[in-house]
Order: structure tokens, then sequence, then C-alpha cells
């Protein structure tokens, strides 16, 4: 909800933080995946519930995402990194879940089946938008940088880090809170799909308004 913001705020900083990395002939790629590396040894350090070394994966992950994307402007950003970096992403979002079933199955797997079932849907109205609006033009200011265009909603990828954080800090509520962030990510995957399809239908409608015999 609040990441554009954010990603103004924070890009000053983290690009002098990059600086010094790129002199040292780190890629961005590297970065992305040093950082999916570390997001992962979350998934072991919740399974035998050290939260306190989850957390530090999970805020050591979120920073390496943020220097990648500093790195790939001050060298080249290309398609393929941009791609790899959203992939490794979406699959870090998915270990916490499981790391906190792994460390409760009784206990915690129906509140982590529901928070990855959420995932996925803000995930593929994501994905699938920003597919199609690659496809057709449709503009980003928001997020002029970044390799994939951007669809907002009330979880994104800050209040997802707040999330993990919650859990990591305060476990014993797990079942609680990750049921609370399931049905907000459920209902952002809802808007993200009405306003991405009704987006679609107004650019299909000016195409075929430009198409028709008409107008020629």
């Amino acid at each position: 909800m609040i990441d554009a913001l954010l990603y103004r705020h924070l890009q000053p900083s983290l690009n002098k933080v990059a600086k010094p990395l790129v002199k040292l002939g780190m890629t961005a790629n590297q970065m992305t995946m040093l950082g999916f590396a570390i997001g992962l040894c979350a998934l072991p350090a919740l399974a035998f519930a050290r939260y306190d070394l989850a957390l530090l994966c999970i805020l050591l992950n979120r920073l390496s995402d943020g220097l990648d994307g500093a790195m790939a402007r001050q060298t080249q950003r290309t398609d393929a990194g941009g791609y790899l970096d959203s992939v490794c992403d979406f699959i870090f979002y998915m270990v916490i879940p499981l790391g906190f079933l792994l460390a409760d199955p009784g206990g915690h797997s129906i509140a982590a089946g529901f928070l990855m079932l959420s995932f996925m849907g803000t995930g593929a109205t994501f994905l699938a938008f920003a597919v199609l609006a690659g496809k057709h033009g449709i503009e980003n200011p928001d997020y002029p940088n970044k390799s994939l265009h951007y669809m907002g909603g009330l979880t994104e990828g800050f209040e997802t880090i707040v999330a993990f954080c919650v859990f990591c800090l305060w476990p014993q509520w797990f079942v609680y809170t990750a049921s609370i962030f399931a049905a907000l990510c459920g209902f952002t995957a809802l808007t993200r799909l009405y306003l991405g399809y009704q987006t679609l239908r107004r650019v299909a409608s000016v195409v075929d308004e430009k198409e028709s015999p008409t107008n020629s």
C-alpha cells in the first residue's frame, strides 16, 4: 500500500550502499541469488523454531532485494535480471508460511495453507496483469524503473515484510496473525482481479475503436 512512497525515499540510500559493491565487481544478479540463498535459510530456521535467525534471514533477504535493483540501475538493467528477481521473490514469500507449517504441522497447517493460497492469488493477479500491461504498453509512473508493471494493492511488499516480522516476533500468535493477513491478501487479489480486468477491457475498447472501419 505504501511501496511507492518507500521506494522513492529509500532509493538514494540504497544507491549509496550499492555503489561500492558495484566497484568491487559484484553484479545485480549475484546479489539477487545471494539474497535468495539467505532467504531460503529461513526455512530450516523456522522449522526448528529459531525465529530469531529466521527474522535475520528475512531482513537480509529484503535488503538484498533492494540492493540488486540499485546495482542494476548503476550498471545495466536487463529483462533476464528482472525475471530472476521476480521469481526468487515469489518463491521466498512461500518459504515463510511453509516454515511455520513445518514448525508445528498440527497447529499451523490450516493458517499456513490459507496464507499460501492468498499469496498465490496476489502473485497470479500481479504477474498476469504485468504480462498484458507490457504487451499493451500500459504506463507505470509510480515504479518507472521496475522490470515488470507493478500493480499495487492493500498488501504489497512492505506490508508482507511487516507481517513476516510479526510472525517471527510473536510466533505463538501465528494462527491469528497469519489468518488476518491471508484475508487481507485475499482482498488484494480480488481488487487486483477487478481493476486489472476493467483496465484491460478499456484498453481493448480503445484498440477496437482505432481499428474500426469508421475510423480508417
